[in-house]
């Protein structure tokens, strides 16, 4: 939410109730920012970590970005996928992050008619659904996962993790 700009929204719900609350966070990642809205929301808090603290980038991934008109990201990205599928006997994972549900499904149609596998998650599949899809992303059944950008936050690790 602090990163897709809430955080006046945030500020302004806490300003306005009861000062004797029990305030609770959770956050997938700990950056400054988390660190000072713990400050200025909790009193006497207490901070529970599960995994590492430590982010480390993944220098093993190739981000491809393609700057082009509406009418031609399908194109672009048939071409880039049949590149990479042509190129490479074991194609890797992909993830494609794009604005909105509907887009989400209409992408994974798109791409499944060339016969690749292809998982979606967005916040209409249920949680049963959504843990499928990672499990197949996972084991390398499907090596292409389209998903909102909202899912983004936190999706990589567990996308990511060895079977």
């Amino acid at each position: 939410m602090l990163d897709m700009g809430f955080e006046p929204q945030i500020r302004k719900i806490v300003s306005q109730i009861r000062p004797d609350r029990q305030t609770l966070m959770w956050s997938a990642t700990w950056p400054k920012e988390v660190k000072q809205l713990a400050e200025d929301f909790l009193g006497n808090y207490i901070q529970i970590n599960i995994g590492s603290l430590e982010l480390s980038a993944n220098h093993n991934i190739r981000q491809v970005v393609d700057v082009c008109d509406e009418f031609s990201k399908e194109e672009k990205l048939k071409t880039l996928l049949s590149d990479i599928y042509d190129t490479s006997e074991s194609p890797g994972k992909i993830i494609i992050f794009v604005e909105t549900k509907r887009r989400v499904d209409n992408l994974v149609r798109f791409i499944r008619s060339f016969g690749v596998r292809c998982g979606a998650i967005h916040g209409d599949k249920s949680q049963s659904e959504r843990d499928f899809v990672l499990r197949e992303f996972r084991s390398g059944k499907s090596n292409i996962l389209v998903a909102t950008d909202v899912a983004a936050r936190g999706l990589g690790k567990f996308a990511l993790a060895a079977a």
